[in-house]
């Protein structure tokens, strides 16, 4: 009984979700949204109190009984009170100071860890001889794909320098070799973006396959019946 009624419901949200097509923003679809926002924030806060809240800092808290953990306790009420009227609300200013204050730094960190320095390493290595005789790739496919990759970052990196020299009775203008370097990164982004433009229409696409898949189910196993 429960799996069907959660088929019937599933069934129904999906038809719903699918009119925006036609009725574009009706009010059967702004309730499965509402239907949606809300499960996904019950959900989340859920998983934040179980996970987070009682498995990282009061279950330690109660069993090891170490004093330091008052220290992230009182930041999670000094965040709780930001969200209270009044002067009260001053003092979560350091929780939230704490918290931007830590994420800026991890999210460096990891720009640097994770991006920049495996992608200047991917550069450097596209001209690795060693690395094409591992791989088996032939020297006029390795040597083409080297200098796109470097005339890519460079033109990339050229696209962004803004730095203009004065001329007299003109206004500022950049050097003409980095113009057009410039001019070569453009059309380097504009594959970048169509291609994550692309890969963003795939992921639809295969969530609208997905969804349809799931009505035709539905109709199949409610005809069978």
């Amino acid at each position: 009984m429960m799996t069907l009624l959660s088929a019937v419901v599933g069934f129904l949200i999906t038809l719903i979700i699918l009119s925006y097509v036609f009725f574009r923003d009706w009010k059967p679809f702004r309730m499965a949204v509402y239907v949606f926002i809300g499960v996904s924030a019950g959900y989340a806060g859920a998983v934040a109190v179980r996970s987070v809240l009682w498995a990282m800092l009061l279950k330690p808290l109660i069993a090891e009984h170490n004093l330091l953990w008052l220290i992230p306790l009182a930041l999670t009420v000094l965040l709780f009170v930001k969200a209270l009227p009044g002067q009260m609300s001053r003092w979560g200013n350091i929780a939230v100071a704490y918290l931007v204050g830590v994420g800026a730094a991890a999210a460096v960190g990891g720009a640097i860890q994770g991006t920049l320095l495996p992608q200047t390493l991917s550069a450097m290595n596209a001209f690795n001889f060693s690395l094409m005789r591992v791989r088996g790739i032939g020297l006029g496919e390795f040597i083409t794909t080297g200098v796109l990759m470097l005339l890519g970052t460079v033109s990339t990196l050229a696209y962004f320098h803004f730095n203009a020299s004065p001329r007299p009775n003109q206004p500022p203008a950049r050097q003409k070799w980095i113009e057009g370097l410039a001019k070569v990164g453009e059309v380097f982004i504009a594959i970048t973006f169509g291609a994550l433009f692309a890969g963003v229409y795939l992921a639809a696409a295969s969530a609208l396959a997905g969804s349809t898949s799931a009505v035709w189910q539905f109709l199949s196993m409610w005809f069978q019946h």
